[in-house]
């Protein structure tokens, strides 16, 4: 819809094929992120619910306007529901924009269970029906935009609210 939006209403199968594109521009190696990549990404170094801190002075579920979470991500307590412009908000510790709301991120992993055992880099099942998002979308309620909230969609299914994020490999 315009040059400053996220890509959004796309399908697992439909960043596959966008990602196969990009790839054979020759300008590297792209690819969806891991859940623990994405979550890494999200979090950049904190250990907070959302990488600006825990904003308990903000109501999780209800669609009230809070300023502390205004100035960093897009949800139903300042959205309209409608895609904003990348950028608009402040970015996290990283450089990162909009990791909190606007649009769900598709992740490369299917949904499944963690393991007990303390893992580095893990990857989620290779088998599955449903890909994990994250990130959380405008028309939500804070708490889905946590860092450490996820939830699926399945590889076929478009949605209004979900869209993606890449990965550059490192050669």
């Amino acid at each position: 819809e315009g040059p400053n939006l996220p890509v959004y209403l796309v399908s697992w199968n439909d960043c596959q094929a966008f990602i196969a594109k990009i790839n054979e521009m020759g300008f590297g190696t792209f690819r969806l992120p891991t859940e623990a990549e994405w979550e890494y990404a999200c979090r950049a170094g904190t250990t907070t619910r959302f990488f600006f801190g825990d904003a308990l002075e903000c109501n999780d579920d209800d669609k009230v306007y809070c300023d502390t979470m205004a100035r960093y991500m897009w949800w139903y307590g300042n959205s309209d529901y409608v895609a904003a412009e990348v950028a608009m908000k402040e970015p996290n510790p990283w450089g990162l924009y909009d990791i909190h709301g606007n649009v769900w991120e598709i992740c490369r992993d299917y949904l499944g269970a963690y393991l007990d055992e303390a893992q580095v880099d893990p990857h989620g099942p290779e088998l599955g029906v449903s890909r994990v998002i994250r990130g959380g979308a405008r028309g939500f309620n804070a708490k889905r935009c946590r860092s450490a909230f996820r939830t699926y969609m399945d590889d076929g299914k478009t949605n209004g609210s979900v869209g993606l994020r890449l990965v550059l490999e490192y050669p």
